[in-house]
């Protein structure tokens, strides 16, 4: 089986899909339009690499999504090696989409085609800096690794110590697992450079912060209208790339830190 496919967008539910709209744009993300392809109220907005779809449907969780041509012969693929769907829809009638869940629960989707407009190569920091990782909450980052490690195919980083993190290249972006219990649902994490100036911003605009939230040394985590946490640091928790093993299959992964 080939790769997930390429990142499109982190999927969010929203009861106001305008509200929500409203509130990233007041933080400098910039709204994408939007192609007709869900019968549903839906809008993007985006830094210029992370993408967040706003969505007025019912999701179980916020969906991590992908983009795969061809996607009902990719979705045999998936069936041949043992993946279980949650959401199926393939036919001519509609817009063709899957879902699956990894070994946490979180919701992965997949469509066959990008469902909006933007130029991914027009890179333009929010007001919380830039963003360098989508981090999922799981129990065992070793046993979640070996769902994610064969679809990713890419570690970029490990850590052990003070809790098991580990962050892959899933589709083009950096996607983390992380075992503290600090975190509570998939969120998104920004390095700021300039703390006085989001400060500022917050103030000015009557936007709610919670100061040194517990998660990874972060100076403050903001929560959207919908309920997605954007946790903002000095730098990255990670620190500098360590070197690994180019050579390591991800798909056996398991006791990497026997």
């Amino acid at each position: 089986m080939s790769g997930i496919g390429r990142f499109l967008e982190i999927g969010v539910q929203s009861k106001d899909v305008v509200e929500s709209l409203l509130w990233y744009k007041t933080l400098g993300f910039a709204e994408l339009e939007t192609a007709d392809m869900y019968p549903h109220k839906y809008a993007v907005v985006s830094d210029g690499v992370l993408n967040i779809g706003i969505h007025d449907r019912e999701l179980d969780a916020p969906a991590i999504t992908f983009v795969q041509p061809d996607l009902a012969r990719h979705a045999r693929s998936m069936a041949d090696h043992g993946f279980e769907f949650s959401i199926m829809h393939l036919d001519e009638e509609r817009f063709n989409e899957i879902g699956i869940n990894d070994r946490d629960r979180h919701l992965i989707t997949i469509v066959e085609a990008r469902t909006f407009h933007g130029n991914d190569a027009d890179d333009n920091d929010s007001a919380c800096g830039t963003w360098f990782e989508l981090t999922l909450p799981v129990r065992d980052a070793m046993h979640a690794a070996q769902f994610w490690g064969p679809v990713a195919g890419s570690i970029l980083r490990m850590r052990e110590e003070p809790t098991v993190h580990m962050r892959f290249d899933a589709g083009g972006i950096a996607l983390g697992l992380s075992e503290s219990i600090a975190l509570q649902t998939p969120s998104l994490c920004f390095k700021c450079q300039d703390k006085e100036a989001i400060r500022h911003l917050l103030a000015a605009r009557g936007i709610e912060a919670r100061e040194f939230p517990g998660f990874e040394g972060a100076f403050m985590v903001l929560t959207a209208p919908e309920g997605t946490q954007l946790f903002v640091f000095d730098e990255d928790f990670l620190g500098e790339p360590i070197v690994v093993d180019e050579d390591v299959d991800p798909s056996e992964i398991e006791g990497r830190f026997d």
